[in-house]
């Protein structure tokens, strides 16, 4: 195994010495007298974020690096931009759990996008003796949803994104099968077709299937919603509301990443992932407000706005989940911006059906430092959703936005199936140490952590 973020074993390296505010004393005292004088000199006082280089004979002799939790990954993550290029290594042997937060932060703050323009400046190196192979999994995961979300929709349209999903079924040995086009309508799909049918690419539902050889394996269900970009259809939103719409298929990321740590990792699951693609054009075939659409369900639905077109796409995929009889479905979505309004840009908002998964989901949260937040299903707010005509309105009050949405999407799946819907941002306003601007994973790493616990003990 092998990743840009970290040297190999033989490369030489310098020592990195890892202190907290509460341990910095007992360190300093340790250290010669002329290291502690450089130290005081710099006002260096082990403090979260903060480093300082060590000085040698002819150059630095190592450095150290103030951290904050030290099983939070972000308190290591400043170190591969604060530190000179070249190879670290911890100067103490590390419990394994801190190594595998150590390995992860650095990955997570090494991350450049480069597709499009080449990284400036070599970033330091760490060197571990082993490197964790589930830590680098879950790190490959994290890396894949922010090079999707952050690939424009010129290159991450419903076509490529099903180009994605076929690179990794391939490499895990899984089945996928699409239904694009008229196809949808052919295979009862309809509300799919109606968001993506003005597009000149083509709308789809992709199927990957994976571990259905093992009949006695639970059964899981992942379903992403994939608007690869969102004008808001005739709806449409303004200039900058419409921006950053190329990040809207990022629940399709974090399914699709999710689906790969499962495969990778091996664990004992039958898998279904689920991802409709399209594209909420502007166009002569556009969905049009007051339109009735059918839905595989048989619900029929008042579009009330084209804007709320995520959970229309994700209600035929939803309720073709429930028809393999899953035992568990997960749905990830960049649903509504009510959910940012109510917990900002770093807490998804968490909806469940089931109280053990939502309790599972948080403390996995708690542990991996990838925090979500339970929201209600207010069902009394299914009121917000009246149609005169249809048996249920897409949208409606402004009252409860990110509620309605996650009620309106459990109208489609049958109560007694256990069900969770994620409504995140995935994407980073700016940057901070592992956080850069750009597509970002969140909820993930806890969704992953929960799927563990759940299936393998």
């Amino acid at each position: 195994m092998s990743h840009p973020a970290y040297a190999s074993p033989d490369t030489p390296a310098l020592p990195l010495h890892l202190v907290d505010a509460a341990g910095f004393s007992a360190w300093r005292a340790a250290q010669p007298a002329a290291i502690g004088a450089w130290l005081d000199a710099q006002g260096f006082d082990g403090a979260a974020g903060s480093f300082a280089l060590l000085p040698g004979d002819t150059g630095a002799a190592g450095a150290v690096l103030g951290v904050g939790d030290r099983l939070d990954p972000y308190a290591y993550a400043h170190a591969p931009t604060a530190l000179p290029a070249g190879a670290w290594t911890p100067a103490a042997e590390l419990p394994a759990a801190e190594q595998a937060a150590l390995q992860l932060g650095w990955g997570l703050g090494s991350y450049r996008f480069t597709r499009y323009r080449k990284a400036k400046g070599a970033q330091a190196q760490l060197r571990l003796p082993a490197l964790d192979a589930e830590t680098l999994a879950v790190l490959q995961a994290v890396e894949r949803v922010r090079d999707w979300v952050n690939t424009p929709t010129q290159d991450m349209g419903p076509d490529q994104l099903e180009a994605e999903a076929r690179a990794l079924a391939q490499a895990h040995g899984a089945q996928v099968e699409v239904f694009a086009g008229q196809a949808l309508l052919e295979h009862n799909f309809p509300a799919i077709h109606a968001v993506g049918r003005a597009s000149h690419r083509a709308p789809r539902l992709i199927v990957l299937r994976w571990g259905y050889e093992y009949a006695g394996r639970p059964h899981l269900a992942l379903v992403g919603k994939g608007v690869c970009f969102d004008t808001g259809g005739l709806d449409l939103k303004p200039a900058d509301g419409m921006r950053n719409m190329k990040k809207d298929m990022g629940g399709a990321a974090h399914a699709l990443a999710l689906a790969g740590l499962v495969m990778a990792r091996q664990l004992p699951v039958r898998l279904t992932v689920l991802v409709p693609a399209v594209e909420n054009a502007v166009g002569p075939d556009a969905l049009r407000p007051g339109e009735i659409i059918a839905t595989r369900k048989g619900l029929s639905v008042e579009v009330d706005n084209t804007d709320a077109e995520g959970r229309l796409i994700l209600c035929d995929a939803l309720a073709y989940a429930a028809e393999q009889q899953p035992g568990l479905v997960l749905d990830f979505a960049t649903l509504t911006g009510a959910a940012r309004i109510a917990l900002g840009p770093d807490l998804p908002a968490l909806f469940a059906n089931d109280d053990a998964v939502a309790e599972a989901w948080l403390a996995a949260g708690r542990q991996t430092h990838d925090p979500v937040w339970r929201m209600p299903l207010w069902r009394p707010y299914l009121r917000y959703l009246h149609s005169n005509v249809a048996d249920i309105a897409n949208a409606g009050s402004r009252m409860a936005g990110a509620v309605t949405a996650a009620l309106y999407l459990e109208r489609f799946l049958p109560e007694n199936l256990p069900w969770a819907h994620l409504d995140t941002y995935a994407w980073n306003d700016n940057s901070r140490p592992g956080r850069p601007a750009g597509g970002e994973a969140l909820g993930l790493r806890s969704a992953w952590a929960m799927l563990r616990a759940r299936y393998a003990g």
